[in-house]
């Protein structure tokens, strides 16, 4: 009898690898309908004696041009190729139609419709954000000394939304009296914000507005003098901190300092014992602070310590010093304090020294306790020190893989941390940890909605690639408990790698409608981020930028000879920096993956980092390496995704874009899409989806975004023969 049930159970299995086959024979099956063909136009780009042809440089539009009321030629040739592509994908993908509308309900089935957040105390009052029912946008809410007082909604952003395709809230600050809210509102995509103020007492919104900011402001101690950072209208670059007066005209606002150089970025805050204001200065690897008292808006600002290529800090305050992260003579990064009366470098007293296996991210200052961020051997630590010297210890986390990190905590006289938590089989959770007895009460935990999940059902594990020079690369790994590692499973890596941001392992609800589909999920920790140390983001920038993507092959090769995968069922997702990961990686090693997806792709990288009027561009010199100099020119050009197409066979391939997209042009993957068209020599499908009405983070709504998400899974699980 057994060896019937055995017998059967074989035939089962082969009659459901035959299904599958045939699924995935019929989804990789030659496009039906004719692709876009856009016109080729060459220009000659040329640099250090070097030429390159760019045969769609004509896809680029000035702001002018995609702003103005009625389109030239050249705009509305731009607008056709990008409606072609747009119809193109439509039609092709038009069988999983139903399929992108089931996931979407799917995904949006699992999150709380009506939600809020923790309440937190500021200044006698508490503030949340709550979500209603079907609402896309938030409430910004207070309640006046307990959470049993009356609501009063700040901000009513479903009301404030209506009418515009895009609107996004960006920074809100309450007033030190209570009395009055200023925000930013962005309505273009395009990260620039109007900054308005709102009297909390009346209802009424102040004629105040003020354009072209980041979106935050600071209130001095006055209660009616506001500090915010302006972009530049060109290359939205943080480059001036004005003054502005509560009732007089935005024109007539003070310049209180402007950043001359054009790789620095400023921004202001105050610190969180209130006395200081603080404007900071960076480039990726210098800095420089300025401080003023925050009673005194009309004072003047004093330097810390001025720039010095190489020096990074940052400034918090306490009692009668700052306190400063810095890497001076500290690559992981080390605490230091000095009197506010004497700040420069050469007063500077180490309070905790470097350490070669710890990196120090950051530190969170109460009376009683100081609480540092930390990271070591790739996962985040929570380190408590008591201020008087008493025994210091670490928060206990279990997972193999996870994320931890100081949450918002304005109070400073508590002894009551507020910290996150989240794994990639825990949902994020929010905690109170007493830093006097070490226990810990659990607020809230993201809710699934749906009662059969059970984060039980799923497998987290943390493993070690061996990269092609030996180094062994973090990857965090989740699958459906029971997943066999035949090599059959699909397999979707995710990476990033660049700018020092260090990818941790998360939980996400939307993930499960792959997870629960057979798919296995993995994130490369890959050099470029910070995961290790200091060391594993320079081993991953300029002129070590290639490791990156050799990191990110050598994790798929692990994952293949460690049976989780196979060639044909190996999928590969970036987006932005990490678009660039996928654009090299698939000019690379084409054949070891069966789809990818490219979210608002930075793969033009020779001709951006060349042009200079492009946002983001001067300030990544230090990231990426200056082309205007020969060396970092030619190592540019030896990988950027764009200038390495060739005529070869490439995977499966989804891209996504904006046009409103500010960080990476649209244009980018425009042109990328259609010399891919052009040169490969597969018939593997080639799909671009560019949202015409938002920018580089997609739709603002709280649902709407996850269309998107939906189309790129229904893309990735067509490629495996998967359709309900």
């Amino acid at each position: 009898m057994k060896k019937f049930t055995v017998a059967v159970l074989g035939v089962s299995a082969l009659v459901a690898c035959s299904e599958k086959e045939v699924k995935q024979e019929d989804s990789m099956k030659k496009p039906t309908t004719e692709a876009p063909s856009p016109k080729k136009i060459a220009e000659e780009l040329s640099i250090h004696g070097d030429t390159r042809v760019d045969n769609y440089f004509w896809m680029r539009l000035s702001d002018e041009q995609k702003n103005a009321e009625e389109a030239d030629a050249q705009t509305q040739d731009v607008l056709n190729y990008l409606n072609e592509e747009n119809a193109y994908r439509e039609k092709e993908m038009a069988d999983t139609d139903e399929f992108q509308k089931e996931l979407f309900d799917e995904i949006v089935g699992r999150i709380k419709q009506t939600d809020e957040s923790v309440p937190t105390k500021v200044n006698g009052y508490w503030y949340y954000v709550r979500y209603e029912e079907g609402k896309e946008y938030p409430f910004y809410c207070r309640k006046e000394g307990t959470m049993e007082a009356e609501e009063e909604v700040m901000l009513d952003v479903p009301s404030m939304a209506e009418g515009f395709e895009y609107y996004q809230i960006g920074g809100q600050s309450v007033s030190p009296d209570n009395s009055m809210i200023a925000y930013g509102a962005d309505t273009v995509s395009r990260r620039e914000y109007t900054v308005h103020v709102k009297n909390l007492v009346t209802g009424e919104i102040l004629s105040d507005q003020i354009p072209k900011t980041t979106g935050g402001a600071t209130w001095a101690n006055d209660n009616k003098t506001l500090f915010y950072t302006k972009k530049d209208p060109v290359t939205l670059r943080s480059f001036q901190i004005y003054k502005h007066t509560l009732g007089t005209d935005a024109s007539t606002d003070e310049l209180v300092y402007e950043e001359k150089d054009e790789t620095f970025n400023t921004f202001v805050y105050k610190t969180k014992s209130k006395k200081y204001l603080i404007i900071g200065s960076g480039a990726t690897e210098s800095s420089e602070y300025r401080f003023m008292d925050a009673n005194d808006p009309n004072g003047s600002f004093k330097i810390i310590q001025e720039r010095v290529d190489g020096l990074e800090y940052s400034v918090a305050h306490y009692q009668d010093d700052f306190y400063i992260v810095t890497n001076k003579d500290a690559k992981n990064f080390k605490l230091v304090k000095t009197p506010v009366n004497k700040t420069t470098q050469d007063n500077w007293v180490d309070v905790i020294p470097h350490r070669e296996d710890v990196l120090l991210e950051g530190i969170e200052i109460f009376r009683d306790y100081l609480v540092v961020d930390e990271r070591k051997n790739g996962l985040t630590e929570i380190h408590v020190m008591p201020w008087n010297g008493g025994d210091d210890h670490y928060i206990e986390f279990q997972d193999p893989a996870y994320t931890a990190y100081v949450g918002y905590n304005p109070d400073f006289d508590t002894k009551v941390l507020r910290y996150g938590y989240s794994s990639l089989t825990t949902p994020n959770s929010t905690y109170d940890y007493d830093l006097e007895t070490k226990g810990r009460t659990l607020l809230k935990q993201q809710e699934v909605m749906d009662p059969t999940f059970d984060p039980n059902n799923y497998t987290s594990e943390r493993l070690m690639a061996i990269a092609t020079d030996g180094t062994l690369v973090p990857v965090s790994l989740v699958y459906k408990k029971g997943t066999q590692k035949n090599g059959e499973n699909p397999l979707l890596l995710y990476g990033y790698g660049s700018y020092g941001a260090s990818m941790d392992a998360y939980f996400s609800s939307v993930r499960l409608s792959l997870l629960d589909r057979g798919f296995v999920y993995a994130i490369a920790h890959i050099r470029g981020g910070q995961e290790m140390g200091r060391e594993w983001y320079e081993d991953g920038k300029k002129l070590n930028k290639k490791n990156t993507f050799t990191d990110f092959i050598d994790c798929g090769e692990f994952l293949i000879q460690q049976g989780y995968t196979s060639p044909e069922h190996l999928y590969a997702m970036g987006g932005s920096a990490g678009g660039l990961l996928m654009g090299a990686v698939i000019n690379m090693r084409p054949e070891l993956w069966n789809g990818v997806v490219a979210a608002v792709p930075f793969v033009d990288v020779v001709s951006t980092m060349l042009d200079e009027s492009i946002p983001l561009t001067t300030g990544e010199f230090d990231e990426w390496g200056n082309p205007k100099d020969s060396t970092y020119y030619e190592y540019i050009k030896s990988y950027s995704p764009y200038d390495n197409v060739i005529a070869q066979d490439y995977p499966n391939l989804l891209i996504t874009t904006g046009y409103w997209d500010s960080q990476v042009q649209y244009w980018e993957p425009a042109k990328w899409c259609a010399k891919l068209r052009e040169l490969k020599t597969d018939s593997n499908q080639l799909y671009m989806y560019c949202n015409m009405s938002t920018g580089h983070g997609g739709a603002s709504g709280r649902f709407e975004r996850y269309k998107e998400t939906a189309m790129e899974y229904a893309f990735l699980l067509r490629l495996e023969g998967i359709s309900k």
